[in-house]
């Protein structure tokens, strides 16, 4: 028994609280879950939305004298009255080789059309196939989410060869990368994270496809486009979310050429007329394509072709 775990339950207004006096008593880190069942959709750029009932989770190491078991129930005492906590316990977490652990959870996906993802410490169940290689880092879009997925389906479904392609809001650079490797002559990734554009850098070198990729900030990639001939382009990804995708379909509308082809993800059931209504001024929209990533929650994929 290596760490001791200490679990909070209370209102999101003593959060702040909760963490400050969990941190000041030595935890190492804390980790927030939604205590209920209440989805939280669409956050914007530098938020954090929280839900109203909050479990808040401190680890601290066993073997030190803040962190053994006796010291971290008086803790959760004392701590508990002053957030008003409505559930308090603590679970014990034996050491692990946490590396190879936090590696186990990824295995090869098979995509359509013999696409497959493959984390990069393991070998091809296929070699023969198109294989992504893939770090799962901390950028958004290793291919384990349905969104991911659904855009790689559609993409194994176009003619890219020699085709220049935007992937806005590339994450890890999945989406990218796998058009290049399906015959996409040259693809500009943009995100607004620069965790993304550093991971979608490292994987297009993973792959051998680092001298077709180049990967913006937005702002970045708004200066290039006007001191080079990039515009148009043929294909537009973005798996981003319902929200920002209404915001940019005047904007893509800009970046495409005549007959190109769009795709967009990121969004689920109930957001899709809403986004086809922003689109539909510029786009012909194919039929909608739905898939059951978990219970209850379908998410949806949108494509179309630039009208102009």
């Amino acid at each position: 028994m290596a760490w001791q775990q200490l679990h909070l339950q209370c209102e999101k207004a003593n959060v702040d609280l909760a963490e400050a006096l969990l941190l000041e008593a030595g935890a190492l880190s804390i980790a927030l879950d939604d205590a209920g069942d209440q989805p939280l959709f669409e956050p914007l750029p530098g938020e954090s939305p929280l839900w109203d009932e909050v479990i808040l989770t401190g680890l601290f190491d066993a073997t030190t004298d803040a962190g053994n078991r006796q010291a971290v129930e008086q803790l959760s005492h004392e701590i508990a009255a002053q957030v008003q906590a409505t559930r308090v316990w603590l679970s014990a977490v034996d050491d692990k080789d946490w590396e190879r652990e936090w590696m186990s959870n990824y295995h090869p996906i098979e995509c359509a059309n013999n696409l497959w993802i493959v984390p990069n410490w393991l070998t091809p169940p296929n070699p023969d196939a198109t294989n992504i290689i893939m770090d799962p880092g901390l950028a958004f879009g290793t291919g384990y989410h349905a969104t991911t997925r659904l855009c790689l389906d559609w993409l194994t479904e176009q003619d890219l060869k020699d085709k220049v392609v935007i992937d806005y809001g590339c994450g890890s650079g999945i989406l990218g990368i796998a058009a290049l490797l399906l015959g996409a002559r040259q693809v500009y990734a943009v995100d607004i994270d620069p965790q993304a554009v550093l991971a979608t850098n490292q994987n297009a070198e993973r792959n051998d496809v680092g001298d077709r990729l180049q990967a913006f900030l937005p702002e970045d990639f708004t200066d290039y486009c006007s001191q080079n001939s990039v515009l148009p382009v043929d294909v537009i990804v973005a798996n981003i979310l319902a929200k920002p995708l209404i915001g940019l379909a005047p904007y893509f509308a800009t970046l495409i050429t005549q007959k190109g082809r769009i795709v967009l993800a990121g969004l689920i059931e109930s957001q899709t007329d809403q986004v086809t209504d922003a689109y539909q001024p510029y786009f012909a929209l194919d039929a909608k394509h739905a898939f059951t990533a978990q219970e209850d929650q379908h998410w949806q994929r949108l494509s179309g072709t630039f009208t102009g």
